[in-house]
């Protein structure tokens, strides 16, 4: 995997945690500009880059945060061509919870049991109980039943 140049790599950080502020203010709008402004930061080819990989799940969150489900859904998909990203529960609960509040059940089942199996119920804590409560009305129970 490559490693970005130390002074970009700060970069990219402190423009996360300035977007993180903004979103955890629920100002989106400053936020996906300032996570855009590390994206562009990041050299081509993007998809070799980690960084990549945590800026785009962070924009994608942002976008789930302001209800823009296709956004979301969008950056998140993009996302998983990046390093470490399939099998990361957190990014696969997200890309789940845009699929479904899309419409597309299919989608949405495959990506929230792949959260489940990689967090199981643990990474449904702190979401809205309809995300759980779907995945288990859209599957069968695992052997040992599900998760409280």
């Amino acid at each position: 995997m490559n490693e970005l140049t130390t002074a970009i790599h700060e970069k990219v950080k402190y423009l996360c945690a300035e977007g993180d502020s903004l979103a955890e203010e629920n100002r989106f709008a400053q936020a996906l500009e300032i996570y855009w402004q590390a994206f562009d930061l990041i050299p081509e080819p993007k998809t070799n880059w980690e960084a990549t990989t945590w800026v785009l799940v962070a924009i994608g969150d942002t976008n789930f945060l302001n209800n823009d489900f296709q956004a979301g859904r969008d950056n998140l998909s993009n996302a998983m061509h990046c390093p470490n990203a399939i099998g990361n529960p957190f990014i696969h609960l997200r890309l789940g919870q845009c699929q479904l509040e899309l419409g597309n059940h299919e989608e949405a089942t495959d990506e929230l049991i792949r959260a489940y199996m990689g967090n199981g119920s643990e990474v449904f804590k702190g979401e809205d109980p309809k995300y759980y409560e779907y995945l288990k009305n859209s599957v069968s129970a695992p052997p040992n039943g599900w998760e409280e």
